[in-house]
């Protein structure tokens, strides 16, 4: 019977010369892991979609492949140290790069430049080295979003505040919050309205609040599945507000992680 020796000898003898290290598993014959990394995109921005993998010194053996699913042709492809954009599709064409340095260090992610609205979706990121091969899918989400500006309005009828922001897509939820010597509610009455900005593509968020009582801190709420941005306002006298910060918070969008 052959034993495990002679196998290796005949695999591997030893007076052959290799330019590369011999007897390495072929090229995805084995799963490696890689994991997309979550972060929203900002329209008119430059974004970056997130993707890791296992590391590899070997840059010749290492192919980068991002996908759009139902877009016909590839985003981008990065393989053997090189682009390789025979195929990318033409919305995409002048837009991508991938981070060369640091590619050997697991870094699959891609950079998108002037961020459209268009460019949310789901994404795949196959990856291939000497190890193995995996890939990971990102469902990458794009929008634009503003810090409310919160302001009082008076009038015979009384003082109302008025919280807006410029810039909000997709159409955000908004609310107020309450908070004096009594602790926090809920104010009952607020009329909000989203208008469509001149670009066609963002909205104008306006928000009223009636019945405002002194000695109290209010608190504008705008959210969407991107971020959350308040905006707060203390009253401190029937004639007298002082204007307080304002917060933006971006939300991470789901991701899903798979080795294949």
């Amino acid at each position: 019977p052959c034993s495990l020796s002679d196998l290796l000898a005949f695999l591997c003898p030893s007076h052959l010369t290799f330019l590369t290290p011999p007897c390495f598993p072929l090229a995805g014959q084995h799963s490696i892991h890689v994991t997309a990394l979550p972060s929203p995109g900002i329209i008119g921005q430059h974004g970056v979609l997130g993707c890791t993998f296992q590391p590899d010194i070997r840059m010749g053996s290492i192919v980068i492949r991002w996908d759009k699913v139902g877009i016909a042709g590839l985003v981008h492809e990065f393989r053997g140290g090189q682009d390789h954009l025979q195929e990318q599709a033409a919305l995409f064409q002048g837009r991508t790069a991938v981070f060369m340095d640091q590619v050997m260090g697991g870094n699959a992610s891609l950079e998108l430049q002037d961020m459209r609205i268009s460019d949310a979706g789901t994404y795949q990121c196959p990856v291939t080295t000497a190890r193995g091969s995996g890939t990971a899918l990102l469902h990458y989400r794009t929008g634009a979003f503003s810090t409310p500006r919160v302001h009082v309005e008076s009038s015979s009828s009384g003082d109302t505040l008025q919280c807006e922001a410029p810039h909000w897509v997709p159409q955000p939820m908004v609310y107020w919050t309450a908070y004096s010597n009594a602790g926090e509610y809920l104010p009952p009455v607020s009329n909000t309205s989203c208008e469509l900005n001149a670009e066609s593509i963002t909205l104008k968020v306006v928000s009223f609040l009636h019945n405002v009582t002194a000695n109290t801190t209010y608190t504008c709420v705008i959210e969407n599945n991107i971020a959350k941005a308040t905006g707060n306002i203390q009253v401190t006298g029937l004639n007298f507000v002082s204007q307080l910060t304002a917060f933006l918070l971006l939300l991470a969008p789901y991701n899903v992680q798979a080795t294949v």
